[in-house]
C-alpha cells in the first residue's frame, strides 16, 4: 500500500482525451469521417457589401452623456465618426485579399468544419529544426490577431528578431463557432471539446509533439491540450493565466503582500500591478466583466441584435479593444482605440464576425464554459507539468504573480514581466511577444 502510494504521488494526472460529435443529427454509425485538408480562401460578393452599407445608412444612435468619454461604454459620437468610416472609406474587398495573403484550409473533425490558416517559413538555415507552433485566439478576436506576429515568428532574421536559431512554422486556428469554423449544433462545447479538436488538427497536419501559445480562451485552450496530451506538448506559452483568488492561504498573502511581499513570494512589480488590491482586482474587474455574466447565463438573447446589427456588433465588440488595451483609455472620447490600432485592423476584426454570422456561437463558448466551471479553476485540480512560458503584460485584465501560477503551471520555465501592452498582446505588441516566444522556446530546446 506504501508502494502504491507513493506511486501515484508522482503520477501525473491528464484529462481524459474521449471523442465528440458536434455535427447536426445523429453521429452516422457507419462510414469514417472526411479527414482531408482543404484548401480554403475567404471571399465576397457585391450583395454582402451592399447588405452591410444599407444597415449602417440605417443606424439609429444615442446621444452621448457630456464628459462621459467611454464610462458609459462605447461613446456614440465616436461610434458615429467609426461607422461614417466603416461606410465610406473601408474597403473590405482590400481586406479580403490582406486575410487570403496566409493559406488557409478547412477539414472536418468531431462532425463540424475546423478553419485554420498554416504558414511554413520560406527559408530554413542549414540545420535549423523548424518547430510547429499553434497558436489560439479568444473572444472577441480571431485567428486575424496574429497576422502581425506570424512574420515574426516564421521569418525571425529577416525582421531582427534572432540569427534564425528558432524557426517556426505557424498554425492558427478558429475556435469552433468563431469566424470561418463551423458552429457545434450540440450543446457542451466547451474549451476541453476545443483542445481535442486541435490536438486532432495537429496529429492530422502530421505533428507528433508541437508549441502551445495562447490568450484569453486561448490560454485556457492550450493549458487543457497540456493536461490532455502532455507527451504531445514541448513547451505551452501564454501571455494569460486565470488562477482563482480563494482560500485563506491566498487570502492571507493579499493582507501581507503589500507590507512584506517578499515574505509571501510577491516581487516589487507585482505588488505595483496588484495594489491597491480592491480596486484593481474587484471593482476594476466588476466593472469590466458584465459581458460575461451576460454570456454566460444568456447569450442568445443579447446575441440576436448584435447579428443584426453591424453598428452594435462594432460597438460590442470595440469597446474591448479599448479598455482591455489600456484601462485608462475610459478617460478618452475616442477610447484610445487608434492610438494602437489602425480602424482598419479593428474592422477587419468586426468583419470576420459579420460575414459568418457567428457572434451569437462566439458567446455561447462563455456559457458552456462557466456552466460547468464556474470560476474556471478546474486546472488547479489537474495541474500543468509540460514546460511553461508566461509573459505578464501590464495592462492586463488581471495580474496572476509567478508564485500564484506555480499552483497550477508546475514548471515555469520563464516568466517575464513585459514592459507595455494588454490584452491582445499579438495584436497589439508583435514584436515584444514574439521575442519572448523565441526565448521561451529556446531555453527548453536546450533544458
Amino acid at each position: 500500500m506504501l508502494i502504491y502510494w507513493l506511486r501515484s504521488r508522482h503520477k501525473i494526472k491528464t484529462i481524459e482525451m474521449s471523442d465528440g460529435w458536434w455535427g447536426s443529427g445523429e453521429r452516422p454509425v457507419k462510414g469514417k469521417e472526411d479527414e482531408s485538408i482543404r484548401p480554403f480562401r475567404i471571399e465576397t460578393s457585391d450583395q454582402e457589401i451592399e447588405d452591410l452599407h444599407r444597415r449602417l445608412d440605417q443606424a439609429r444612435y444615442t446621444p452621448h452623456l457630456e464628459g462621459a468619454a467611454f464610462h458609459y461604454g462605447f461613446n456614440s459620437s465616436y461610434l458615429q465618426k467609426v461607422v461614417a468610416y466603416w461606410r465610406n472609406q473601408f474597403d473590405w474587398r482590400k481586406q479580403v485579399e490582406v486575410l487570403n495573403k496566409y493559406p488557409h484550409f478547412k477539414t472536418t473533425i468531431e462532425g463540424i468544419e475546423i478553419h485554420f490558416i498554416h504558414v511554413k517559413p520560406s527559408y530554413v538555415p542549414h540545420g535549423r529544426a523548424v518547430q510547429p507552433l499553434l497558436m489560439v485566439h479568444g473572444w472577441p478576436g480571431s485567428f486575424y490577431e496574429f497576422y502581425k506576429i506570424i512574420p515574426l515568428l516564421t521569418e525571425p532574421a529577416s525582421h531582427g528578431l534572432n540569427e534564425g536559431d528558432v524557426v517556426f512554422e505557424v498554425i492558427c486556428p478558429s475556435i469552433p463557432g468563431y469566424g470561418f469554423s463551423e458552429a457545434p449544433h450540440k450543446q457542451g462545447f466547451d474549451s476541453v471539446a476545443a483542445a481535442r479538436i486541435f490536438h486532432k488538427l495537429m496529429n492530422r497536419l502530421g505533428f507528433k509533439e508541437y508549441y502551445l501559445q495562447g490568450g484569453d480562451w486561448g490560454s485556457r485552450i492550450t493549458t487543457n491540450m497540456a493536461q490532455m496530451l502532455p507527451q504531445c506538448v514541448k513547451g505551452l506559452h501564454l501571455n494569460i493565466v486565470f488562477i482563482a483568488v480563494r482560500g485563506l492561504r491566498k487570502i492571507i498573502s493579499i493582507m501581507l503582500g503589500a507590507y512584506v511581499p517578499w515574505l509571501i513570494g510577491l516581487t516589487r512589480e507585482d505588488v505595483h500591478r496588484m495594489y491597491p488590491f480592491i480596486q484593481k482586482n474587484v471593482y476594476d474587474i466588476l466593472r469590466e466583466s458584465g459581458y460575461l455574466h451576460i454570456q454566460a447565463t444568456k447569450p442568445d438573447t443579447a446575441g440576436c441584435g448584435l447579428n443584426d446589427s453591424p453598428v452594435g456588433l462594432a460597438a460590442y465588440i470595440l469597446e474591448k479593444f479599448s479598455t482591455w488595451t489600456d484601462k485608462s483609455f475610459l478617460q478618452k472620447d475616442d477610447g484610445g482605440l487608434e492610438s494602437k490600432y489602425t480602424l482598419d485592423e479593428l474592422l477587419t476584426n468586426v468583419m470576420i464576425y459579420w460575414v459568418t454570422a457567428s457572434i451569437v456561437s462566439s458567446m455561447r463558448f462563455y456559457k458552456e464554459n462557466i456552466t460547468k466551471d464556474p470560476d474556471l479553476n478546474a486546472i488547479s485540480r489537474v495541474g500543468v507539468y509540460v514546460p511553461t512560458g508566461i509573459a505578464a503584460f501590464p495592462q492586463e485584465i488581471t495580474h496572476t504573480p509567478q508564485v500564484w501560477a506555480k499552483e497550477a503551471y508546475k514548471n515555469i520555465v520563464t516568466y517575464s514581466y513585459m514592459p507595455r501592452g494588454g490584452h491582445f498582446a499579438a495584436f497589439e505588441e508583435p514584436k515584444l511577444l514574439a521575442q519572448d516566444i523565441m526565448n521561451f522556446v529556446r531555453k527548453v530546446e536546450h533544458l
